[in-house]
């Protein structure tokens, strides 16, 4: 690992954050004001992850004593330190091959890809004033606020600070009432139609089974 600090890089603060937000953006085209907050608590995560991975290692400050105790042998001022789960675990390699590493990879791409697929047929569904209910849709009820949930997460597992780790649990209630609203914006939009598609369809976790049973989740 470097045993120079690596941070105080405010300029990649800046370009990571817009990379990833409007990276983001470009999948989920917030239209709606409830769009809007959905998009701009998670941009929000994103600057405050990127901040401490590149501005200010703030958790590594705040827990500087404790890892140096449990941890004599890792320098916690380099940049790759801040793979908290990897040094934590006792990787000894690269970190960016690490278990913990890779996982977060799956769970980031796979997240935008959800985004992706939801958002196809979310754009046709609304251009022809129909009820989305093809694709993920199919599966569950919500997989635009599941696909942001898995990115968080997956950043989470690759660089986990103590303000995401906050963030986190507020945002997976924020999101649960935004869908919570969204369901009775649709159920007064589409009537007998949304309850029915409510009824067969998971929320958030889909069933594989051949017959999808009511849920909440």
């Amino acid at each position: 690992m470097n045993d120079v600090p690596a941070y105080g890089l405010w300029s990649l603060v800046f370009i990571n954050s817009l990379i990833f937000i409007i990276f983001a953006f470009s999948f989920a085209k917030p239209q709606s004001r409830r769009d809007w907050r959905s998009f701009g608590v998670f941009s929000a995560f994103i600057v405050a992850l990127f901040v401490e991975m590149y501005g200010f290692p703030l958790t590594i400050f705040l827990l500087s004593g404790w890892l140096s105790s449990n941890f004599p042998g890792v320098d916690w001022l380099a940049h790759d330190s801040g793979h908290l789960l990897e040094m934590i675990f006792g990787w000894k390699s690269n970190p960016h091959f690490g278990p913990f590493h890779l996982l977060s990879t799956l769970f980031i791409f796979g997240g935008f890809w959800l985004l992706s697929a939801a958002w196809k047929v979310l754009y046709e569904a609304q251009k022809a004033h129909l009820l989305a209910t093809d694709g993920a849709y199919a599966r569950i009820r919500h997989p635009q606020y599941l696909g942001f949930v898995l990115i968080m997460f997956g950043f989470l597992l690759q660089w986990p600070t103590l303000v995401t780790l906050v963030m986190f649990p507020i945002l997976l209630l924020m999101y649960w009432r935004l869908a919570k609203r969204e369901e009775r914006d649709m159920e007064a939009t589409f009537g007998g139609d949304y309850v029915r598609y409510r009824d067969r369809t998971p929320a958030f976790l889909p069933k594989w089974d051949r017959t999808h049973g009511s849920s909440e989740y």
